[in-house]
């Protein structure tokens, strides 16, 4: 079983800047691709960012691109999203996922595409 835990949310100003680490389990991170989910009260879960397993290759959301970075450390098992700029529309609960199937083409930008989740953890931007 893969368990992940998120953490580096909290409430901030506009314009500030938050890290969000995700720390997995298991041998074989380095095999697995990630994602960054979120979910805002009211919205359906959407993509923010992904980074493949095989060459590091990244993808946004097109709302994050500029502002958000996705990264990771094999040798830590743990993969982060750096968010500068922050919006008040970024305000949502952060998952990360893991997407285990190493043949799949791309990024997966649907949840249904991941297997294992962390719990989550809450990004609240004022204004």
């Amino acid at each position: 079983q893969v368990q992940l835990v998120e953490s580096g949310g909290g409430s901030v100003q506009a314009g500030v800047s938050l890290r969000l680490s995700c720390a997995v389990s298991g041998r074989t991170f380095s095999r697995y691709t990630m994602g960054w989910f979120r979910q805002a009260p009211g919205k359906d879960r959407e993509f923010v960012a992904g980074i493949k397993w095989s060459d590091g290759s990244t993808y946004y959301t097109n709302s994050v691109k500029g502002r958000f970075t996705i990264s990771r450390d094999n040798a830590k098992n743990t993969v982060y999203l750096q968010m500068n700029s922050l919006k008040p529309e970024d305000t949502a609960v952060y998952y990360c996922a893991v997407d285990p199937i190493m043949s799949r083409i791309g990024v997966y930008t649907t949840s249904d595409g991941y297997r294992y989740w962390g719990q989550g953890t809450q990004v609240t931007v004022s204004s």
